[in-house]
């Protein structure tokens, strides 16, 4: 569970308004709905302005929330009049959840506009929207100028440090939030509104995500990418609002960050830790956390390639393909010894365990197959103890090793096994992303246990190169119209009680026919779906724009 985030789940202003009294309407229903809710707020903020020549100061607050204080001179700009029309809501990737129309001329960047902050704490955000709109970043302030953008946090504490509120009033920009990842949103969407129009419409836009996790999974061990295609992908996934990117960097073809601890296992082609330590440094700075992934005890072929001793192997003799052997102390010593490295180079608190397809359990009866894995399990935890229990404690205990650096773990669906003398630790999230393995549990069983699940649905966010088996490449026009993060396995969502549970949602490109694709053409064939899923990441709802609007202005924003 996120300390900041209750339940795993973001409901604010807008949210909890919603889930009251609200009943489900008919396709297209709920987005007329919402435009006519816009302009019933445009008409209504339209009608101060004209009838008392005043109205711009209504929609503004100040640090506390209450109503700012009026300006003690009048605006070096003229104050709006009837020549203006009401302003319409900026058109953003994902959409804003919130915007308050009013009549003003908006805002556009000129020579001389400064970006100025109002906590050194948003130095990075503040001289990156300079650099994007070509202002000049000026520091922290507190006079005011025209032109000004003016990034402010209001330590909220109640508050969706994910959220923000951005005013266009009386030729100024103010973006400002309880968190400063709230704030870097604020100006990924004036960046985008300058992208699309080249202007900021006048009035005021309240947006949140309403999932907390929204991220991309990258099979780096199957296919080497290059860091500066990672980080090309760091900075479109920030101008998206997403915050994760995942890092599979172990698997049977390959492992791909430089070892300190265990060099022998490095494949030629990998990244440096320093190039690594500049890929996180971008995504910090881009309010991204990248999430390492060492899968075991299956997938790790290439471990075993330079450690052979830690083969899993039946009774006749036969390696099975990736599967370490778990009831060798030495396969957990080598695994613990990575997963210790690796968290000096990925400070943030996410990690992946993996945990999935482990061969040993693929075959009909584990124990007769496997004798010294029924062996281990029944001297670890007793007479009745399986191999899937001594399967689910070793997945425990590498979920102990990085809580032991302070990292919430998290595993794929299918190394979550129902009954058994061993459970899976309560605070494993579930990545799920089958349905089709042997046992194949629903996804709301692991909902009706409590726990909290990310959404990988490989039916609809799985890029597997080369298309092997039954995968296809998935379409961002499938995800923005039948996908939502309660649709967890093929095309039926989850029942509504459990959508606290469901933290969010993550694209995945998986390398199985590495030359299927170059680098560029996995750029190009993940465009749509990410910005797809961003939306639906942010705003679960209906979509206002229909597939070809969408598809438009994501063409017009770039």
């Amino acid at each position: 569970m996120d300390a900041s985030h209750p339940n795993g789940s973001y409901v604010g202003r807008v949210s909890r308004h919603r889930q009251h009294g609200q009943r489900r309407r008919g396709p297209g229903a709920e987005a007329t709905a919402r435009r006519r809710r816009v302009t019933a707020v445009a008409v209504a903020v339209g009608a101060v302005v004209v009838g008392s020549g005043v109205g711009l100061g209504l929609w503004a607050s100040g640090d506390d929330g209450g109503p700012a204080a009026a300006p003690s001179s009048p605006s070096p700009t003229p104050s709006p009049t009837r020549s203006y029309p009401l302003s319409e809501a900026p058109r953003t990737i994902p959409a804003v959840r919130e915007h308050t129309a009013e009549r003003g001329p908006g805002w556009r960047p000129a020579s001389g506009h400064r970006v100025v902050v109002s906590d050194p704490a948003l130095e990075d955000e503040g001289k990156l929207t300079a650099q994007e709109l070509g202002l000049t970043y000026a520091g922290e302030k507190d006079d005011e100028r025209p032109g000004d953008v003016r990034l402010e946090l209001n330590r909220d504490g109640g508050a969706n440090p994910e959220s923000y509120t951005l005013t266009v009033r009386g030729g100024r920009v103010t973006v400002s939030g309880p968190g400063e990842a709230g704030v870097f949103y604020g100006t990924r969407t004036l960046k985008q509104e300058m992208s699309g129009t080249g202007a900021a419409p006048e009035g005021v836009v309240r947006d949140e995500p309403a999932k907390p996790r929204r991220g991309m999974m990258l099979d780096i061990a199957r296919k080497h990418y290059g860091a500066g295609w990672i980080e090309d992908r760091i900075r479109e996934l920030g101008d998206l609002k997403y915050n994760e990117i995942g890092l599979h960097f172990s698997d049977d073809q390959g492992f791909r960050i430089e070892s300190d601890s265990h060099p022998e296992i490095v494949s030629k082609d990998h990244l440096t830790k320093a190039q690594v330590q500049k890929i996180v440094d971008l995504a910090e700075s881009r309010h991204i956390t990248v999430v390492p992934e060492i899968d075991s005890p299956g997938h790790l072929g290439a471990v075993i390639d330079a450690h052979p001793d830690l083969q899993l192997r039946k009774t006749n003799g036969e390696a099975v393909r990736g599967a370490v052997d778990i009831a060798n102390p030495k396969s957990a010593q080598i695994v613990d010894d990575l997963l210790d490295e690796y968290a000096g180079l990925f400070p943030g608190d996410q990690w992946h365990l993996g945990g999935d397809e482990y061969q040993a359990l693929v075959v009909s009866d584990p124990e007769a197959t496997f004798p010294g894995l029924a062996s281990a399990a029944r001297d670890k935890y007793g007479p009745g103890a399986t191999v899937e229990d001594l399967t689910t404690g070793w997945l425990n205990d590498r979920a102990a090793t990085v809580r032991a650096h302070d990292r919430v773990p998290r595993a794929w669906n299918d190394g979550f096994f129902p009954g058994g003398s061993v459970q899976a630790d309560e605070d494993i999230r579930v990545a799920y992303w089958t349905g089709k393995e042997i046992g194949a549990r629903k996804p709301a069983e692991y909902l009706a246990e409590g726990r909290e699940v990310i959404n990988y649905n490989d039916e609809f966010l799985y890029y597997v190169l080369g298309e092997p088996l039954t995968f296809v490449y998935p379409t961002g026009e499938r995800i923005y119209e039948q996908w939502t993060p309660r649709v967890l396995r093929g095309t039926t969502p989850v029942p509504a009680k459990y959508d606290r549970q469901i933290l969010g949602g993550s694209f995945a490109i998986w390398g199985d026919l590495p030359r299927s694709q170059t680098q560029e053409q996995v750029a190009a064939g993940i465009r749509m779906p990410l910005r797809a899923l961003a939306q639906k990441l942010w705003d679960a709802r209906e979509p206002a724009l229909s597939w070809a609007e969408f598809r438009a202005l994501a063409d017009r924003l770039g």
